[in-house]
C-alpha cells in the first residue's frame, strides 16, 4: 500500500478519498485553485498545494501542474477522482511515466471507451448488445441527416467524447436536426475539445441501469451488482439506487455477465461502470427478462458509487488503492454479497422551476442530518463557502440504506426533510417531491420520469404557512429584546423608556405591525404585547395566537404557541428570513418601504442573464425579426449551455454582448421589442 497520495480533484470526491486514505494511514496531498483556497478538501488533507487560477482550464485540468505538485510533495500515487482528468489517457500515461501510480484505468482502456463510436464498435465485436445507430467517421451534415432518416425519428445526438449530458440533444423531427447538431458540436468542442457526434435511436421509455465492475492486473474481473440511475434532468442523474428495482434474476445475471465481458474486452483494471439502457417496451416482448443495450463505459469511479458501498459493505476507494498498488482483488465474485437497498440523492444549487438552471452564491447556512449506520452525507462544503460559476454546483449527496426499498425510501424522505440550506436556491424540495411520489415508491421509473411528472414535482413555494410566519415574528421580537437589553446595559441610563420593547403607546393598545414580503405579496402580522409574550394576529388563522419563546445565536428557536411546544430554525441574512420547520423551509423578506422604492424594474423586452457566465453564441443582430421560441443568445455557465429564447414574436432592438464576453448575473443580453409593443 502507498504511504502518500495526491488527490487531483476537489469538492466532495476529494473529501471522500481523503477519508479512506486517512483510515488506511496514507498521507494525503490536496491541490487547489484560487477559488478553493479555503475549501473543505484543502482543510482535511495533510498538505495542500496551489495549482492555478479559478477556471478549471487553468488549474484542475493542468496535468503538468498536478504532476509538479505531486513531485514536490513526494507523493507515490495520484487519484484523479471523477471528472477533470479522471478519464484523460494522456494524463494517466504521464503519471506513470513520471513514476507515480495512477489510481485509475490503464490509458489504452480509457482511450478505447473515451470515444463513444469506438466503444460501440468494441462492444459489438465482444457480443455486447448496442443501441442501433450511426457512429461512423464521416461527420458532415448530409451524412448525419441521412443516418437520422435511416434510424427513424426521434433520434439522440451524443458527443463521442465525454459525458454528463454535454453535447447531447433529442431531435424529434428532421427540420430540427441542423440546429441541434450545431449546438451539440459547439458544446462538445468546449467541453471535450472534440466535436465528433454519433446518432442513436431514441428509446422512448428506457431505464438507465449500470453495473459496477472491478478488475486487477492479475486477470481477475468481478461485478458488484447494478444501480438504477434513471431519474435524470438535463441528462444528469438526480437520484440513484441499488439494486435496480423490478429486474428479474435472469436479467440481473445477464447484465452482470455483459459488464464483465465489456471489461475483459479492453483489458480493464480498477473501478469502472458499464452503463446500459434497459428497454421497457422490448422487455415485455422479449419474454426473457428484458432487452438491454450497451450505452457507454465510465473508466473511473462514479459519483453514485456510495449506493454500491452501502449494499455490499465494501469501500470502493480502498479497492481502487489496492488494485493500483498491484494487489489482487480482495474478494472473488462468489464472495461478494449484496444486502438491503440504498438511495443517493444529489443536492444541487439549481432552480428546478427554471429548467434546473444552476445557481451560485454564498452558503450562509448549511445543516445536514446526522450521519448514522443508515445514512451518509458526502459533501465538500461548509457554511460560509460559495458555490461559484467555475465548477459543478453539487452541494452534497445524501445516501441512505435499509433492509428493503420501502424502508430505505422512508429514510430518504426523513433525511431530505432535515436539510437546511440558506444561500443559492437548491433542488431540495424537488428531491423531496420525487421521494414522496407514488410512482417512484412503486418503482415505476424510467429516464422520462421527471418530464412526465414535472407538474407534480416542481411546484412553487406557495404562501407562507401561519406557523412559519409566527416563527419569523418571534425571531424578530426576541432579537429586538436582546438588542434592547444590550443597549440598556451599555447605556448611562439603563432605565430609560427608550429601551422598552413592549410597544407602549399613549392612549392606545400596545401593538406593532410587522410587514413581510412573501414572493410578490405583502403579509402583515399584528403584534400585541402581553406580559411574558405576545399575541399574534396572523392572516388566515382566525383567532390570534399566544406566542413566546427562546432563540439562540445559531437560529434555534424553541417556541410555545397556544400552549404547544415547537422547534424551528430561523436564519436571517440581511432582510431575508428563512424559517425551517416541519420538514420544509420558507423565506420571507422583512419589508422596507424605502428600499423597495429604490428597486428598478427591468426595461420592457430586456432578456437578462439568470446567472454569471460566458456568451458562446449570438444568433441575431439589431433589427432582426424573430419568432417566439427562437434562440437569440447562448450562455455557458457551470459547464452547461443555456439558450436565451424569444418570449414572443418581435424585433431585436439591441444585443449588447459578443461571443466570448463574460456577463454578470442580471446583465441585459438582448433587448427585444415584441409585436404587441410595436405601434
Amino acid at each position: 500500500m502507498f504511504d502518500s497520495l495526491l488527490i487531483a480533484n476537489r469538492g466532495e470526491i476529494a473529501c471522500r478519498i481523503i477519508r479512506t486514505a486517512r483510515r488506511l494511514g496514507i498521507r494525503t496531498i490536496a491541490v487547489y485553485s484560487d477559488a478553493d483556497t479555503e475549501a473543505l478538501h484543502v482543510a482535511l488533507a495533510d498538505e495542500a498545494r496551489r495549482i492555478g487560477e479559478a477556471p478549471a482550464a487553468e488549474s484542475y485540468l493542468r496535468g503538468e501542474r498536478i504532476l509538479a505538485a505531486a513531485s514536490a510533495a513526494g507523493a507515490e500515487a495520484i487519484h484523479p477522482g471523477y471528472g477533470f482528468l479522471a478519464e484523460n489517457a494522456d494524463f494517466a500515461e504521464a503519471c506513470r511515466a513520471a513514476g507515480f501510480a495512477f489510481v485509475g484505468a490503464p490509458a489504452p482502456a480509457i482511450r478505447a471507451m473515451g470515444v463513444k463510436d469506438r466503444a460501440k464498435a468494441i462492444m459489438e465485436a465482444a457480443g455486447v448488445p448496442v443501441v442501433p445507430g450511426y457512429h461512423g467517421a464521416d461527420q458532415d451534415d448530409a451524412t448525419l441527416a441521412r443516418a437520422a432518416r435511416d434510424i427513424g425519428y426521434p433520434v439522440l445526438i451524443k458527443a463521442v467524447a465525454g459525458g454528463g449530458g454535454k453535447g447531447m440533444r433529442i431531435v424529434a423531427r428532421p427540420e430540427a436536426l441542423a440546429e441541434a447538431v450545431r449546438g451539440a458540436r459547439r458544446e462538445a468542442r468546449a467541453a471535450f475539445a472534440d466535436e465528433g457526434l454519433l446518432i442513436e435511436a431514441y428509446l422512448p421509455r428506457p431505464r438507465h441501469v449500470e453495473v459496477q465492475v472491478f478488475a486487477d492486473a492479475h486477470g481477475n474481473v468481478v461485478h458488484l451488482f447494478e444501480r438504477d440511475c434513471s431519474l435524470q434532468r438535463r441528462y444528469q442523474k438526480v437520484i440513484e439506487e441499488a439494486p435496480a428495482p423490478g429486474l428479474d434474476a435472469g436479467l440481473r445475471r445477464r447484465l452482470g455477465a455483459a459488464a464483465i465481458e465489456a471489461a475483459r474486452a479492453i483489458a480493464y483494471e480498477g473501478a469502472g461502470t458499464v452503463e446500459f439502457l434497459v428497454d421497457a417496451n422490448a422487455a415485455a416482448e422479449a419474454g426473457d427478462g428484458g432487452a438491454f443495450y450497451f450505452m457507454e463505459m465510465n473508466t473511473r469511479l462514479q459519483v453514485e458509487h456510495p449506493v454500491t458501498e452501502m449494499i455490499t459493505g465494501l469501500d470502493l476507494v480502498e479497492w481502487q488503492l489496492r488494485v493500483a498498488a498491484g494487489e489482487r482483488l480482495p474478494l472473488g465474485q462468489d464472495e461478494i454479497v449484496a444486502g438491503g437497498h440504498a438511495f443517493e440523492a444529489r443536492l444541487y444549487a439549481e432552480n428546478p422551476a427554471r429548467d434546473f438552471l444552476p445557481a451560485a452564491g454564498v452558503l450562509h447556512h448549511v445543516r445536514f442530518p446526522a450521519e448514522t449506520a443508515h445514512l451518509r452525507v458526502e459533501t465538500g462544503v461548509r457554511a460560509g463557502d460559495a458555490i461559484g460559476i467555475d465548477y459543478d454546483p453539487l452541494i452534497a449527496k445524501l445516501v441512505v440504506w435499509d433492509d428493503d426499498r420501502a424502508a430505505a425510501l422512508r429514510r430518504l424522505r426523513k433525511a431530505l426533510a432535515k436539510v437546511q440550506i440558506v444561500g443559492p436556491v437548491t433542488n431540495a424540495a424537488f428531491l423531496s417531491a420525487i421521494s414522496a411520489h407514488p410512482a417512484f415508491a412503486a418503482g415505476d421509473i424510467d429516464t422520462g420520469f421527471i418530464a412526465r411528472h414535472r407538474d407534480a414535482l416542481i411546484v412553487g413555494p406557495g404562501r407562507v404557512p401561519p406557523r412559519h410566519l409566527a416563527f419569523a415574528c418571534l425571531h424578530i421580537l426576541l432579537r429586538r429584546e436582546d438588542e434592547a437589553r444590550e443597549q440598556a446595559r451599555q447605556s448611562a441610563d439603563p432605565c430609560s423608556p427608550w429601551h422598552r420593547t413592549d410597544g407602549w403607546r399613549l392612549n392606545d393598545d400596545n401593538h406593532h405591525v410587522l410587514t413581510f414580503r412573501d414572493g410578490d405579496a405583502l403579509v402583515e402580522a399584528i403584534v400585541h404585547y402581553r406580559d411574558g409574550g405576545w399575541l399574534l394576529e396572523l392572516p388566515g388563522t382566525g383567532a390570534p395566537v399566544v406566542a413566546r419563546g427562546q432563540c439562540d445565536a445559531t437560529g434555534e428557536l424553541l417556541a410555545d404557541i397556544d400552549g404547544v411546544r415547537l422547534r424551528a430554525t430561523v436564519i436571517r441574512v440581511g432582510e431575508a428570513i428563512t424559517v425551517f420547520s416541519d420538514g420544509s423551509g420558507h423565506t420571507l423578506a422583512v419589508e422596507d418601504p424605502a428600499a423597495r422604492a429604490e428597486l428598478r424594474e427591468p426595461a420592457p423586452g430586456s432578456l437578462r442573464a439568470a446567472m454569471p457566465g460566458r456568451i458562446v453564441a449570438v444568433q441575431v443582430a439589431a433589427g432582426d425579426r424573430v419568432g417566439r421560441g427562437e434562440t437569440l443568445v447562448v450562455l455557458e455557465a457551470m459547464k452547461m449551455e443555456h439558450a436565451i429564447t424569444a418570449p414572443s414574436d418581435g424585433t431585436v432592438a439591441a444585443v449588447p454582448f459578443a461571443p466570448g464576453d463574460q456577463v454578470e448575473d442580471g446583465a441585459v443580453l438582448v433587448v427585444l421589442a415584441s409585436d404587441a409593443e410595436t405601434p
